[in-house]
């Protein structure tokens, strides 16, 4: 079942990057490095301060592709099976989450920084019981920022939580209405709770009813664009639409800032629902063929945007000893944009490295067994029942 959209990998390679620009320009003044300007100061913003931005859609992206893969695997919401769909979540996320625990852990105990959590900011058992419990946002929002390594599991905290609970709600509710109806509070409560926490870091940014309308918005997209796909004239009018509300948030800040919808708590909600529609004339089949030419190495950068996600931080950190023992605690001016560059190189490196040798085969390796077991588990209830 090929279900890839090749606009929609374009957009997690893009927002990928973005979160690791974002990253490494965070850590040069954490390491005592001043970096003077290099670029306009428009430009800087998008490709440097974009990275949370990025999250968001992330969130939108995931919601729109599980409901599509969910509705092409199981004929309608309410039919989804909660093991199976639960075994083929653990499938993807566990290995390489489990992988970077056990790294992150090591490095702690061998007191290599910055991968030791300070104790002041927690434990490293708290950190890998927030993790494995999806709850790293809840646990920094109490005791502030984890290291890096595990500070960006704070968004799979979220995005989890949200699919634990998904397959039930398409059980219990089981007409899409109702369903949709019951998820209506998570947009409103959105930008209000956006508001509320405002100036409360990091719990403004990473608490669940922060960032799970995102995940609302692109599973209506999902939704939609399998069940009432729209024709070409509309959906390149939803696109076009879609398009500026991405650009309004993303490119046109000041425009937004005059607008009132940071200060509002409602910038968010236009990034999701401009991203939401874009997804959703992609889905009804517009826009892919052009964002498919030419964007190879964004697509294979897009498909392993999870492994990207989670591992760049090491990369990250690693730089900057080199850094240090390079160029001690002042380097020239023109090495910062270098570094730039070959981060954000390596972390998509590593990211692709992991996601073919590792995650990916581990991820066909645990559905073909657990495909195994349900059918084993299938057949024998029916011998069982006969």
């Amino acid at each position: 079942m090929n279900t890839r959209l090749p606009g929609v990998d374009v957009l997690r390679g893009l927002a990928a990057m973005l979160v690791v620009l974002l990253h490494i320009r965070i850590r040069f003044p954490i390491n005592g490095y001043q970096v003077d300007p290099f670029l306009p100061g428009g430009l800087a913003a998008v490709l440097f301060n974009t990275g949370y931005y990025s999250v968001i859609c992330f969130f939108v992206i995931s919601g729109f592709l599980i409901t599509r893969l969910s509705l092409r695997r199981w004929g309608s919401l309410h039919q989804i099976s909660p093991v199976a769909f639960y075994g083929l979540r653990a499938a993807r996320i566990l290995p390489l989450l489990l992988l970077v625990l056990a790294a992150s852990s090591v490095l702690h105990l061998l007191g290599v920084w910055p991968f030791v959590i300070s104790p002041e900011r927690g434990t490293l058992g708290g950190a890998l019981f927030a993790a494995l419990g999806f709850h790293v946002n809840w646990y920094e929002g109490r005791h502030g920022y984890l290291p890096g390594t595990w500070d960006v599991m704070w968004s799979l905290s979220v995005e989890e939580t949200f699919y634990l609970l998904f397959p039930l709600a398409c059980l219990v509710l089981r007409r899409p209405v109702a369903l949709f109806a019951a998820m209506l509070p998570l947009v409103i409560i959105g930008p209000f709770n956006r508001l509320w926490l405002a100036g409360d870091e990091p719990w403004d940014s990473y608490a669940y009813l922060s960032c799970m309308d995102g995940i609302v918005f692109g599973c209506l997209a999902g939704w939609l664009s399998e069940r009432k796909p729209l024709d070409p004239s509309r959906g390149r009018l939803v696109m076009a639409v879609g398009g500026a509300a991405v650009l309004l948030i993303i490119v046109f800040r000041e425009t937004s800032a005059a607008l009132g919808l940071g200060a509002s708590g409602t910038d968010v909600t236009v990034l999701e629902l401009g991203m939401a529609l874009v997804l959703l004339a992609m889905g009804s089949g517009v826009g892919n063929a052009a964002f498919s030419r030419g964007t190879s190495l964004l697509q294979a950068i897009g498909r392993c945007s999870y492994e990207i996600y989670l591992t760049h931080m090491f990369v990250v950190f690693a730089a900057f000893h080199v850094i240090r023992a390079l160029f001690g605690k002042q380097a020239p001016q023109p090495v910062y944009p270098v570094c730039y560059v070959l981060m954000l190189v390596f972390s998509v490196l590593l990211g692709h490295a992991v996601s073919r040798w590792y995650s990916e085969p581990a991820n066909r390796a645990l559905r073909a067994w657990f495909g195994a077991r349900m059918r084993a588990d299938s057949q024998a209830a029916l011998r069982v029942s006969a």
